[in-house]
């Protein structure tokens, strides 16, 4: 380091000058006088000779820390942590050794050993000491907290004074091989409830998976907002409402998955619905927009929080539960099957495995699908002799259920299935089926996965009902989906495409790289029957003789059929191929692998209306 002092300065002060800046600074100097080119002194810091040995180790400061953060990793007080058995649910700490440590976890419901250390693949977590001045011994200026009610509208669970984090966990982890954000609620805390610094570790988290492009876990426990704590966070700029703009912002970005392990009412509840998949659990979880008490308040409506907001109601009436886990140990696996087949961000390929020979032979494709169109058949049983061994992933199963959505694997690689199930009510696509299909193809589309379309419909389900229940604004959305989609798209003329229903499940005019059809497909506005009905009714009613009618609508049938026959649309190159049902799933291979890379653009606009 070179050190420039005034013409007049000795050769003393040169010296003194240049022994004091290395000491202080650590580095050689070279003091330079006037415009002297030479040093007039020069000096090396002093040899500092540290007590490296052995017997270094903690100090009081660093064991006291470690004391503070064991108290933290303990959770709220003691007895909510006992509670947890009885529940059936997991103390927070051991939710995160079961999804992060290795081996589905080691530890049981409950058990406080948490503070032992942090799961293996638990890369690291935000925020232990939030809230830490408002409840901790050691913080200045401690301020307890009184205990409250314990089922209270968003928060009221008396936690006492602790609140460890917040209650709420944050951080990074490992999970299946993929690193992921995380968010947990700590249920022994004030019922998991949301306050200011929970609220800003659970938006700090959101912000740093934009910047990072990983997919995020919910792993949902809260009764919501602390209402006697609401200043501050719930109507800010960066309050809790900020949870559901950065799930917006979020959604098609990175996956987000929800899992619900209690009751998450009010705020709480919009984090699952706005997640790209969420997974509740039997006897423990539920979601509602308010509690049953706050419910009988407001309409006088006297329910229990399973019969108003459970998994059965979410998954078979709502639609709002993408799968249902057994106990905690089952919602991890779902969790782990389904995150294999999405990517870790939109713009990538999701990840290819190894091929596996179907569950069944496609030798038996043509002997499953019945000659006549109105027979039923399990659209599972086709799947099975398409699809790849253990590959079919069902979501949203009890919803919806003329039609089938779910992942799969073909030759290795994900697919998403949209197939319509003659086995309910023949297939038809009634509103909530349409509304299912429309977010599933939306949610492929965002995240690269390629669709399958398998149709046996005789198209959207007519009647008052299902008007007043929005089968026109439903079925125009899965119409939307599937046009606007630009991921490769094959579509398969299994037998009956009838109506609309060609439209909605990705026929001709919808872009598909394919539509082939086997020998048992038919495309027409209506089925035989309704178009002899709609067409000839007068002319056959003035037929008297009872069988010549009978022979008369027998051949007008035939006719029909004939005229909308799958060799019919071949030969008008409607359709691109008719193939062997026996080699539909290697020819579903060959198009997926060849259009693989297919790139296609839509209307420069900000976005479409339909919604």
């Amino acid at each position: 380091m070179k050190v420039h002092v005034g013409a007049a300065a000795t050769p003393e002060e040169a010296e003194a000058i240049a022994k004091s800046l290395a000491e202080h600074l650590g580095v050689d100097v070279d003091v330079h006088v006037g415009e002297s080119a030479e040093p007039a002194a020069s000096a090396s810091p002093p040899e500092v000779d540290y007590p490296l040995d052995d017997d270094l180790g903690p100090t009081d400061r660093e064991r006291d820390l470690q004391a503070e953060i064991d108290d933290i990793l303990q959770g709220g007080p003691e007895k909510y942590r006992d509670r947890l058995p009885e529940q059936g649910k997991l103390f927070v700490r051991d939710r995160l050794d079961l999804w992060f440590g290795g081996e589905g976890g080691t530890r049981g419901a409950g058990d406080a050993s948490a503070a032992d250390g942090d799961p293996a693949g638990l890369h690291f977590e935000d925020g232990k000491f939030a809230a830490f001045d408002d409840w901790h011994p050691n913080a200045p200026g401690r301020a307890g907290r009184g205990e409250d009610g314990e089922d209270g509208e968003g928060g009221g669970d008396g936690s006492g004074d602790r609140l460890p984090g917040d209650g709420l966990l944050t951080g990074a982890a490992e999970f299946e091989g993929r690193d992921v954000h995380f968010m947990a609620n700590d249920f022994t805390v004030k019922a998991g409830s949301m306050a200011a610094k929970g609220v800003e570790k659970f938006l700090r988290m959101q912000q740093r998976a934009l910047k990072t492009g990983n997919p995020v876990l919910y792993l949902m426990d809260s009764s919501g907002g602390r209402i006697d704590q609401q200043t501050g966070f719930f109507a800010n700029r960066e309050g809790i409402g900020k949870y559901y703009y950065n799930h917006s912002m979020l959604s098609g970005a990175v996956p987000q998955i929800c899992v619900l392990y209690g009751p998450c009412i009010a705020g709480a509840a919009y984090t699952p619905v706005f997640a790209d998949f969420t997974v509740m659990v039997e006897g423990m979880s539920a979601m509602a927009i308010a509690s049953p008490r706050m419910v009988k308040m407001v309409t006088g409506e006297e329910i229990e929080l399973e019969e108003l907001g459970g998994p059965r109601v979410h998954a078979e009436e709502s639609g709002s539960a993408d799968l249902v886990a057994r106990d905690e140990e089952h919602a991890r696996e779902l969790v782990a099957d389904l995150i294999g087949y999405l990517p870790d961000r939109a713009g990538e390929k999701p990840p290819k495995r190894e091929t596996k020979p179907p569950k069944y032979s496609p030798d038996g494709i043509d002997e499953l699908i019945p000659a006549s169109p109105n027979r039923p058949y399990d659209v599972r049983d086709l799947l099975d002799r398409i699809a790849d061994a253990e590959s079919v992933f069902e979501l949203k199963e009890g919803y919806g259920e003329e039609i089938l959505t779910a992942f799969c694997r073909i030759d290795g690689r994900p697919v998403g299935v949209v197939a319509n199930d003659p086995a309910v009510r023949s297939g038809a696509i009634f509103p909530d089926a349409a509304e299912k299909a429309a977010e599933f193809i939306w949610t492929c589309d965002a995240y690269e996965i390629p669709l399958l379309y398998l149709c046996d419909t005789p198209g959207f389900m007519a009647g008052s009902q299902v008007e007043t229940d929005a089968i026109l604004e439903k079925g125009k959305k899965m119409i939307y989906a599937t046009s606007s989609a630009t991921v490769p798209k094959q579509t398969v003329v299994v037998r009956k495409a009838y109506g609309a229903g060609i439209y909605a499940m990705g026929g001709p005019a919808y872009d598909p790289e394919s539509v082939i059809g086997l020998p048992s497909g038919e495309i027409a506005i209506m089925g035989p029957e309704a178009a002899i009905n709609a067409v000839y009714a007068r002319k056959l009613a003035a037929i008297d003789d009872p069988e010549e009618r009978a022979a008369e609508e027998e051949r007008l049938r035939e006719e029909y059929r004939e005229d909308i026959d799958i060799h019919r649309m071949a030969s008008e190159v409607v359709i691109d191929e008719i193939v062997p049902p026996s080699t539909l799933r290697e020819e579903l291979a060959g198009r997926f692998a060849f259009y693989e890379d297919v790139e296609k653009d839509l209307p420069d606009k900000k976005h479409g209306t339909v919604l």
